[in-house]
């Protein structure tokens, strides 16, 4: 089975894989990741930002690589609940009639992280700024720097992406 993903950033990558084996446990699962604009900003605010980011995403991988089994976008995205800054991500999964998605769960950004955010810095940059990390979007991600990596990027993503599967496990369903 071939799954083609949006990113070429291993954590997300990882994600894939591991969801994608734990719903077709009998199938051999390849990933592939392909390097595609998001079509939104470098950090995405809100949910429909975000979505589209990850739609975006699905439809330009599946225009690169049209004899895929699946696509897959995933986008994180940050928003606001009262003057606390919340990160989160969304998954989008098609097979290319049809298509799952969902959204992690969300967590409320440090003070200092969400200051560089709200001043036009990407996550993954305020991150490493303030924790002096290097490429931590591509390894743990802030929820892996944050909760001490009991939840790294990859596993953050994992639920989601099984989530977005839904409608592929239950077929009859949707």
């Amino acid at each position: 089975m071939l799954i083609i993903a949006g990113s070429k950033n291993p954590a997300k990558l990882q994600a894939v894989k591991q969801a994608f084996e734990k719903v077709f446990p009998n199938e051999i699962i390849e990933v592939t990741g392909v390097d595609v604009a998001s079509g939104v900003s470098d950090q995405p605010f809100g949910d429909d930002e975000t979505l589209m980011g990850a739609s975006n995403r699905v439809a330009a991988s599946k225009e690169l690589v049209p004899n895929a089994n699946y696509w897959v976008g995933l986008e994180g995205g940050c928003a606001f609940s009262g003057e606390e800054l919340e990160a989160f991500a969304w998954m989008v999964v098609s097979n290319g009639s049809k298509s799952g998605k969902a959204r992690t769960s969300s967590f409320v950004l440090p003070e200092q992280v969400a200051f560089l955010v709200k001043g036009g810095m990407e996550l993954g940059h305020a991150d490493d700024q303030v924790f002096s990390r290097l490429d931590s979007k591509s390894k743990n991600g802030a929820v892996g720097i944050l909760t001490k990596d009991l939840i790294d990027r990859s596993a953050y993503y994992e639920q989601a992406l099984i989530l977005a599967l839904i409608p592929f496990i239950h077929p009859e369903l949707y």
